[in-house]
């Protein structure tokens, strides 16, 4: 098998272990996988940035903004944004490669459970608007939530807009919500996403899912920003 990013040919460990119990299939060559970092070492307990604090700047603040009550339970976080990173999400996101999703599946299932509470959640991807998802051709928080073992469900749509990556902090944060609930859910929700940047997307989605009567909803992401 070759890299599906530099098109190296994979070279697979032989032990006993692999004899026995095949080891799960490898997307990348060890050079490029080393480039992609897990996050590691003490992050806040809510959003998973990295932080000497227990909770970071950014919580605090989104908890005093929302009068005390964070709307958003906790997000779980995998893998930190550097520079490959960003490369790969280009060519997976932005440009149509979806076999470049298949390189974070593993790993993204291998730490799922960091972020189960209970085996009654159910995983609800953020959707793109009609538009978004012609432009693109897949919605890649659907492909990773494809990776999970537990129940997916399209509860949300979403409304046409212009690009998060396009806005501001502030503009993302006094926004509107672009979610419109398409089937309400009375269990604990996890949504799915690539990236955590501002938490201003996911935090609207919990809003509007605990407004219609789900008890907790958590994240599940990629990537924090």
């Amino acid at each position: 098998m070759n890299c599906i990013w530099c098109h190296d040919v994979i070279m697979v460990e032989t032990s006993w272990i692999n004899v026995f119990l095949p080891p799960k299939p490898n997307r990348l060559c060890q050079a490029c996988e080393a480039e992609l970092h897990t996050l590691h070492g003490q992050r806040c307990s809510h959003c998973s940035r990295i932080t000497v604090d227990s909770v970071c700047s950014d919580c605090t603040w989104w908890k005093q903004f929302m009068n005390g009550n964070d709307v958003l339970d906790k997000n779980y976080s995998v893998f930190a944004y550097n520079d490959r990173m960003q490369e790969m999400i280009t060519k997976w996101k932005y440009r149509g490669d979806y076999q470049i999703g298949y390189v974070f599946q593993t790993t993204f299932q291998d730490c799922f459970p960091k972020i189960i509470q209970t085996k009654q959640q159910i995983v609800v991807p953020i959707p793109l608007s009609p538009e978004r998802l012609y432009e693109r051709s897949f919605n890649q928080a659907e492909m990773l939530a494809q990776f999970l073992p537990i129940k997916s469900v399209n509860a949300l749509s979403r409304i046409h807009g212009e690009k998060q990556s396009k806005k501001t902090r502030q503009e993302r944060i006094s926004s509107i919500n672009p979610f419109k609930l398409e089937e309400p859910i009375n269990k604990p929700v996890i949504l799915v996403d690539d990236i955590y940047t501002t938490g201003a997307t996911l935090r609207h989605a919990a809003a509007l899912l605990k407004e219609h009567g789900c008890p907790m909803v958590y994240s599940y992401t990629l990537i924090r920003g």
